[in-house]
């Protein structure tokens, strides 16, 4: 049994922003988000970066050579390689400096699922009636929801609620994220940039999905985002585990699908 994902994405403008900041990756077996930020069109050159660098692990990945560890490591240490290559494109030009990138990404290998996270995008599983948040935000509001000093309502509203504790900005100071989980057919997976979850409850995201069948997801969860303002960029992956044996290309949306 060879499984794949079949992704649904959009990344969309959103009502406020100029340009996109977000980029995402959809192939067979490697889909991700990222949400760029900062410097002088720097965003969407950060997520590009970490998306362009991702794609080209992608196909390392592939290599039926290379033992389940390894490719684990591979995955986990490529977000060194992303923070260096954003720390050279800021030597190569100092207006990108202050840029930076959050990074979700889900890897389907075998029978399970590698999540690498960092920053604030998010990873949730749906299980058909439960929305299942896997992704830890790397944000300052998630360490006062710990602490106990702010409710999640509190959060929904706060001035401060995308102020991020870690991000691929070229510093060397990150401490990735990966957790393995246990994956089977028709499992289903949703990753997103803060464009969505800034905007939408856990709660509204569930009732959205629970309407619709899955080609009608990503745009009705986009269409509720707009109807509340859409402040940011929204990027949606909706992934289902299948079982058709057929690798695919990668394809690339937001800034790092653009054409420069």
């Amino acid at each position: 049994m060879s499984l794949r994902f079949s992704t649904i994405a959009s990344s969309d403008l959103g009502l406020v922003r100029d340009g996109n900041e977000d980029s995402a990756l959809l192939t067979g077996e490697l889909i991700a988000v990222a949400d760029g930020m900062g410097g002088h069109a720097g965003g969407e050159v950060a997520s590009k970066i970490a998306i362009d660098t991702l794609k080209q692990l992608g196909e390392v990945l592939g290599d039926s050579a290379i033992d389940h560890e390894s490719r684990e490591d591979l995955l986990m240490n490529i977000t060194f390689s992303i923070d260096h290559e954003i720390a050279q494109a800021v030597s190569d030009d100092p207006a990108l400096a202050g840029m930076g990138t959050t990074l979700t990404a889900l890897h389907l290998s075998e029978k399970t699922v590698e999540l690498l996270h960092i920053g604030d995008s998010r990873a949730y599983q749906w299980t058909g009636k439960k929305l299942i948040q896997l992704s830890y935000d790397h944000t300052v509001m998630q360490e006062l929801l710990d602490q106990g000093r702010l409710t999640p309502d509190e959060v929904l509203t706060h001035p401060q609620r995308s102020m991020l504790t870690q991000a691929l900005m070229g510093d060397s100071r990150i401490d990735p994220i990966l957790s393995v989980f246990d994956v089977k057919v028709g499992d289903r997976f949703l990753l997103c940039s803060d464009g969505l979850t800034n905007v939408l409850s856990d709660l509204e995201i569930a009732n959205i999905i629970k309407q619709r069948v899955d080609g009608e997801i990503v745009e009705a969860l986009i269409r509720a985002v707009h109807e509340k303002g859409a402040p940011d960029n929204i990027t949606i992956l909706w992934s289902e585990v299948v079982d058709d044996g057929e690798s695919s290309p990668g394809i690339l949306i937001g800034a790092a699908g653009e054409k420069r």
